[in-house]
């Protein structure tokens, strides 16, 4: 009856163990976001604004545990979770998502509306035609979606492409904007202009 008793709680304690390897704590800094930064004078309509935020939301959830968590990937959630709280700050996914990562659960896996190849035509086409207009909030989200184009598919030769001159042109994306809340306009913004060619 001992031996029996001894056995079950060595099977109870290393079955406990194995169940605690599996959630893996990691350190994630929620993006802050105070106001949108994208009002309704940007040229996407409300429906627009949410399917995109959603999907970013989908895109980082599935993201982070693909990834296993990785610092790299927990960075991407926060700009990707941000960026789609800024297009609809009640955005169900995202908030869901952030709120999961914030206490270091890892996201189930969901379907999304696209797979990654589709996503990233889909979010260079939107910059393109966002980088047409005259506001400098569309300018911002423009960069912002020919980023995560190239780097949710950088098979993707045409964001690749288009990513690199922007880069070239303007520097990089200061995501402080997106991530941070910010209030200042930093020197890397579209309307500063070309640097350092």
């Amino acid at each position: 009856m001992v031996r029996r008793l001894q056995a079950l709680l060595t099977a109870c304690l290393v079955a406990g163990a194995a169940g605690g390897e599996e959630e893996k704590e990691f350190d994630y800094k929620p993006p802050m976001v105070k106001k949108p930064l994208f009002d309704k004078e940007l040229t996407m309509f409300e429906q627009e604004r949410r399917e995109y935020a959603r999907n970013l939301a989908l895109y980082a959830a599935n993201h982070v545990p693909e990834k296993k968590a990785d610092p790299a990937s927990l960075e991407q959630a926060r700009r990707v979770i941000g960026l789609a709280l800024h297009l609809d700050s009640r955005n169900r996914p995202a908030l869901v998502v952030n709120f999961q990562l914030r206490k270091g659960i890892l996201p189930d896996v969901k379907k999304g509306d696209y797979n990654a190849r589709t996503f990233s035509r889909l979010l260079l086409t939107r910059a393109r035609l966002l980088a047409r207009g005259d506001d400098e909030s569309g300018k911002l989200l423009a960069r912002c979606f020919t980023e995560l184009a190239a780097v949710i598919d950088p098979r993707n030769e045409d964001a690749v492409y288009e990513y690199e001159i922007q880069r070239l042109d303007f520097g990089e994306v200061d995501w402080r904007l997106i991530t941070e809340a910010v209030e200042d306009k930093p020197s890397r913004s579209p309307a500063a202009g070309p640097q350092g060619r």
